[in-house]
């Protein structure tokens, strides 16, 4: 069986296959873009929950609509919130693994003058982050 090499057999292959990538690449999208939705309606319910959480009874919702302050305000200030709260929750969860950044945020606080803020990193990098027995040459009995 002969293979015909012609430049309209090379065009169809070409084609074919620039469409298999094509087609590839947008399945991945749509998988990932799913996966993104997902992960996103995940955090929106637990942001709905943590603002009823915080407020005690849903009858204090309305108490978080701030009538009295311009509405691109407060969503500036909702928006800032929530990153800052977010990073904060990554490094509650894993203090340990942040040991290193909080270590050097501390430090660029303290150099900056913030002396309070730098003590409170401080602190909390003390409290939550125990030294493992193998980052150091003790024995480990200080458990």
């Amino acid at each position: 069986m002969s293979i015909d090499h012609s430049p309209a057999t090379t065009e169809t292959t070409d084609a074919t296959g620039a469409d298999a990538a094509a087609f590839e690449q947008a399945q991945t999208d749509m998988v990932l873009g799913g996966r993104t939705t997902a992960t996103a309606h995940h955090l929106t319910g637990l942001i709905a929950a943590a603002q009823l959480d915080t407020v005690g009874t849903p009858r204090k919702l309305a108490r978080d609509l701030f009538p009295d302050v311009d509405p691109a305000v407060v969503q500036e200030i909702w928006d800032r919130s929530a990153a800052v709260h977010y990073r904060a929750g990554q490094m509650s969860g894993a203090p340990r693994f942040h040991r290193d950044k909080l270590a050097r945020l501390q430090r660029q606080l303290a150099e900056a003058g913030f002396a309070a803020m730098a003590g409170q990193v401080q602190r909390a990098v003390a409290m939550a982050v125990r030294e493992h027995p193998a980052d150091d040459a003790s024995d480990g009995r200080e458990h």
